[in-house]
């Protein structure tokens, strides 16, 4: 605690100065923040010196944080993010000119990136309205592949408004929390229990977007979730490639609602998440830029999902399923293409391709944690047929349009000493790919005769990781 209070004590000219917290001595629940820390020795003319501002500090500001290391083994070449450690999908086979595969490649890496510090901020209140904040940074950003020099990128940055003890119908009172900014997005933040810094993608949606976020409890057991959100790291692809433009020209948000249900130590959630983009804004008529048409038409597309939970004791199982639409920005293996084109009003029609990804853990301990987690995925095309070619699901500039479906196995070992936990944990991910797509996106199931007479095959690939984690937590 005294490291805590002597590390925000020295940053605590920048703290004080936000303007959000700069509010009048009656408008907050605790002393007014000064705004100029008096010299060591020095007392305030109001009789209050650096005790005081301690005192602020270790009311209202809470530093939080944690080292963390990944020691990882993969037995094959697959999609994944930051440093590697953030595992997608094994890649199909690609051969050689011996008939090789390319992909059948061990490798293993060792980082310390996923490293993070955190600040809360609690405790304030303007009349009836609670404020509270949270800003989070980690080492992610400035690597390619394991290479480069890691440095800080923004994880969560977001300020929130809470109204309490609101009158409802007879004696019951509701209360009311409005967040905006940088934060999980609803429909991914209900996690599997595992060690892995993916935690379950592309099984379970991932994703940290720009929003705005309304959370309504009514009573004990229900709250009512509304939010409007926006892109930005976790982007929709496209005829640009990975873009938030497409949200941006097309105006509206990605906007969800959600029922949360909640009683003793079970726990039922379910939601629909609804995304409207305009994927072209010009149509080049002459294919060479002299002719341009500004175009209309939109992708829009509806991702409901259903969580459950049940705690009892030392035991957490959980589980949820997705069925996803051109949901790619959630991490999730899916897309959308163009169904038709009017060459007269220039308007492009579109559809989503779904995909089905559920899992399922289970928990159980405290001081040692079993865990184990299993999860699905299956590729289920478009309602409608596709126009020359569509966009799909990208890591590591690997398209993975062809996959059908997908599982994963992961059980997990946990030793929590203190702050200090250790954790081996053993994935393996599994990808079946095909070799001919159908019109609507879905791929071609195994034997079937194509019209110039050739079969089609689906084969499985895997890649089994080994991964051992450390972490000090502060």
């Amino acid at each position: 605690m005294n490291m805590k209070i002597h590390l925000l004590a020295a940053a605590m000219p920048l703290l004080v100065s936000i303007p959000a917290f700069s509010v009048a001595p009656d408008e907050i629940l605790s002393e007014e923040v000064s705004h100029e820390v008096p010299a060591p020795g020095t007392v305030e003319k109001d009789g209050r010196g650096k005790g005081a501002v301690k005192e602020e500090l270790k009311n209202h500001f809470s530093l939080y944080g944690f080292i963390r290391n990944y020691f990882t083994f993969d037995s094959r070449e697959s999609a994944s993010g930051t440093g590697n450690l953030f595992y997608y999908l094994p890649f199909d086979r690609q051969y050689d000119s011996d008939g090789k595969d390319i992909n059948a490649q061990a490798s293993f890496r060792f980082l310390a990136i996923t490293s993070r510090v955190g600040l809360d901020v609690t405790g304030y209140r303007i009349g009836k309205t609670d404020i509270s904040a949270k800003v989070e940074t980690d080492f992610y950003a400035g690597l390619s592949g394991s290479t480069g020099t890691a440095t800080l990128r923004l994880r969560q940055a977001y300020m929130k408004l809470g109204w309490k003890d609101l009158p409802m119908c007879g004696e019951k009172t509701a209360s009311v929390s409005l967040l905006m900014g940088q934060a999980w997005h609803p429909m991914a933040a209900d996690q599997p229990d595992v060690i892995s810094l993916a935690v379950g993608a592309p099984f379970n949606p991932f994703n940290r977007s720009p929003q705005v976020t309304m959370d309504a409890n009514l009573g004990k057991h229900f709250t009512i979730t509304g939010s409007f959100i926006y892109q930005m790291q976790y982007t929709t692809t496209g005829p640009d490639g990975s873009s938030a433009n497409y949200m941006k020209y097309g105006i509206l948000p990605e906007i969800y609602a959600g029922l949360t249900y909640k009683t003793g130590g079970f726990l039922a959630k379910a939601g629909v998440s609804l995304l409207s983009i305009k994927p072209y804004q010009l149509y080049d008529a002459a294919g060479d830029g002299t002719e341009l048409h500004k175009v209309s038409g939109r992708m829009t597309s509806l991702s409901p999902f259903l969580y459950l939970q049940y705690k009892h004791k030392l035991l957490t199982v959980k589980a949820k399923t997705v069925y996803g639409g051109a949901a790619d920005h959630l991490n999730q293996v899916s897309g959308y293409g163009v169904t038709a084109f009017d060459p007269d009003s220039y308007h492009y029609d579109y559809a989503a391709t779904h995909t089905s990804s559920s899992w399922m853990s289970i928990s159980y301990g405290k001081k040692v944690q079993g865990m184990l987690m299993a999860g699905y995925i299956n590729n289920l095309g478009a309602d409608k047929d596709f126009m020359d070619g569509y966009w799909f699901f990208t890591k590591d500039s690997y398209n993975f349009r062809y996959m059908a479906q997908a599982f994963r196995i992961v059980p997990t070992v946990v030793w929590n000493i203190g702050k200090f936990t250790v954790g081996l944990e053993y994935e393996m991910t599994a990808a079946q790919y095909g070799s001919s797509l159908n019109a609507d996106g879905s791929v071609v199931k195994d034997g079937t005769v194509l019209p110039d007479g050739s079969w089609t095959e689906r084969h499985w690939v895997a890649n089994h990781r080994v991964q051992l984690m450390t972490r000090f937590n502060f």
